[in-house]
């Protein structure tokens, strides 16, 4: 599937979370979701000569938008190594980080890599093509209990342990490979009212465990943290509760799991402040233009 910069993904909440970055001509900024380079680019437009951005991807394909641009270096890697690559091109504080934590729109319509259900494609889902688990390895190997797990936790499914058995049922006969397969194996439990809801969540918490989601969102946050430096921003576009929960917990407490420490007058102690306290959503405008914005989150706190 040939794409290009503009087609690969369209950036979500562009102009509003480059905004919030607060950049400085000469500072160091992170973008730990390269993608299409949409963000990156706008973040190079308002960088100066001695300003550099670092900007992040585990996935070969968005290769093929990497920026022509003496202050850019592209990363190949996932973000939950941010601290150790740093730390490899000498750099000990950053000005500021961007996250977009949303699928790229190139992987959903690629009918290759099986991240949709819309599509007959091997289900693989690895946003890193060269190791790990695909999710047929996963669907074919994992455990009934462990299947259920995932589909409750990830992807909110109230039917996870029924979906989990039906899965475990199927594939004493046939393997499951494809996406076509896993439609056949749960189809009974899928409800026709609610067909592409319980697809998407499906779904989702099959990418999450692929790609181990969660553990890299709480590795990078935790680093971004003790790299930013004071009034460095930390801006993180979220898509659904899990990961939104995660940002929001390191934002308002500064450690993932939301643990509050208070100082002696009884207020929360946190290496971040809010600054904005409520959410920063798509405007009607944007989500006509891009309807996969419709659930995006921005976040945004300030190194203190």
């Amino acid at each position: 599937m040939v794409t290009t910069a503009d087609t690969y993904h369209i950036p979500v909440l562009l102009k509003e979370s480059v905004d919030r970055l607060d950049i400085k001509s000469d500072g160091i900024y992170v973008d730990v979701t390269f993608g299409g380079g949409g963000h990156s680019r706008e973040i190079l437009s308002r960088l100066g000569k001695k300003g550099h951005l670092f900007s992040f991807d585990q996935d070969a394909d968005a290769e093929n938008n990497i920026i022509n641009d003496e202050r850019f270096t592209f990363v190949r890697s996932n973000f939950r190594f941010l601290q150790n690559w740093m730390r490899y091109y000498g750099v000990d504080h950053i000005d500021g980080l961007l996250a977009d934590l949303g699928v790229s729109s190139h992987h959903f319509d690629d009918e290759t890599r099986g991240f949709s259900f819309r599509f007959n494609a091997p289900l693989d889902m690895r946003m890193n093509k060269r190791a790990g688990k695909t999710a047929a390895d996963i669907l074919n190997d994992y455990e009934e209990k462990q299947l259920a797990d995932i589909f409750y936790l990830y992807g909110e499914l109230k039917t996870a342990r029924r979906i989990a058995a039906a899965i475990c049922t199927y594939r004493q006969q046939h393997r499951i490979e494809t996406t076509a397969d896993l439609t056949k194996a749960t189809e009974r439990l899928i409800r026709t009212e609610k067909e592409k809801k319980d697809l998407a969540k499906m779904y989702q918490a099959l990418r999450i465990e692929v790609n181990h989601e969660m553990d890299a969102l709480r590795d990078m946050l935790t680093s971004a943290t003790g790299l930013l430096t004071t009034t460095g921003r930390l801006c993180v576009i979220t898509y659904h509760s899990l990961e939104d929960r995660i940002v929001k917990n390191i934002m308002k407490t500064g450690n993932v799991e939301g643990k509050t420490e208070q100082d002696f007058f009884g207020c929360i102690s946190s290496p971040f402040r809010q600054v904005s306290n409520k959410v920063i959503t798509p405007t009607g405008e944007e989500l006509q233009a891009n309807p996969r914005s419709r659930s995006a989150k921005l976040r945004v706190a300030e190194k203190i």
